[in-house]
């Protein structure tokens, strides 16, 4: 298969007018030192400050630059899905704006998957500048979705990594689900998964975007792929087998009541009147739930099949030669 460039280099941003010189400039030493054709795709995920001005100038002075601007703040995950849509190059690498991420690490992650053939490449900032409030919940998080996923990754949520095209090309990035890239890709049959050290930079300009409530999100988002991944073809599975279990278990527990009754009336002593007994009423409620559990899969399953609408996202410009 033919490719427009070597490598992809895909910059989600939000308000970092300060950084992206820099940053472009740190890219273009590091692509021409390795003689990589390339193209850098910066994704303004509507930022209030200069940094959509900042980018329309450096499209003008380095063809490479391509820049993509949403006209509100969707988030990483968008910013990330559109580039991904729009990439033409063989590797693709994701970096953060703010210069805490190196692209001097290019030339190995690009290594890594053309000639060792990993499907994705995941950075690992073993040593981080980041304060204690970030980095603790950070370990939680990322054990968290190591026992949950079963990818021996120590950095999931690191914006620096690399992919091969078809990857990119064949998954979908929503919600907040880049911090589970890694995941995605496992239950779409990108199994070889590898890591890298990476150096971790001070961040030079402005101050986070991202505050403690991500740890909150991304653990529900965790939740919500790993169901999804395993059950979005076949809903019916999941829904209709606990409909199932608790429909049998309640129609289990009504027919021993109505027994019990009948037996104490075959032997002529005292019975109590079914509706009079507690068990009775779980057991409805079981099989309440069980029929609406069943309900629910079928429906699911119907929604899944009819289905195809895709991320869209309203960009308000676009800058250099970018694929639509």
């Amino acid at each position: 298969m033919q490719y427009a460039y070597d490598i992809s280099v895909v910059v989600p941003l939000f308000n970092e007018e300060e950084s992206l010189p820099e940053l472009v400039r740190w890219i273009r030493r590091v692509m021409h030192a390795h003689e990589f054709s390339y193209e850098v795709i910066l994704v303004d995920d509507g930022s209030t400050d200069r940094s959509w001005d900042v980018i329309n100038t450096l499209g003008e002075e380095d063809k490479a630059v391509k820049g993509i601007s949403f006209n509100r703040n969707y988030g990483k995950s968008a910013a990330l899905n559109e580039g991904f849509r729009r990439c033409e190059g063989e590797v693709v690498i994701t970096m953060d704006a703010d210069l805490q991420d190196s692209p001097e690490e290019i030339p190995a992650l690009y290594d890594m998957i053309k000639n060792q053939k990993y499907d994705l490449v995941s950075g690992w900032k073993k040593k981080r500048f980041d304060p204690l409030s970030k980095t603790i919940p950070t370990k939680f998080f990322n054990a968290a979705t190591r026992k949950l996923s079963g990818i021996q990754l120590h950095d999931f949520n690191c914006g620096l990594k690399a992919y091969r095209q078809l990857l990119v090309k064949s998954i979908e990035v929503h919600g907040e689900m880049h911090r589970y890239i890694p995941v995605i890709a496992k239950w779409n049959g990108f199994t070889k998964i590898g890591e890298k050290v990476v150096q971790h930079q001070e961040r030079k300009y402005g101050t986070t975007k991202f505050g403690l409530e991500r740890f909150v999100y991304g653990f529900l988002d965790l939740l919500s792929i790993t169901f999804v991944s395993r059950f979005k073809k076949r809903p019916m599975h999941f829904f209709g087998s606990f409909g199932t279990l608790m429909f049998v278990v309640g129609l289990g527990i009504t027919i021993w009541l109505i027994l019990q009754k009948l037996f104490g009336l075959y032997s002529g002593g005292r019975v109590r009147d079914i509706v009079d007994q507690p068990l009775f009423f779980l057991a409805l409620v079981a099989v309440i739930l069980g029929v609406q559990l069943f309900l629910a899969g079928f429906l699911a399953e119907m929604i899944s099949m009819a289905s195809n609408k895709r991320n869209e996202y309203l960009i308000r410009d676009k800058v250099g030669a970018i694929k639509k």
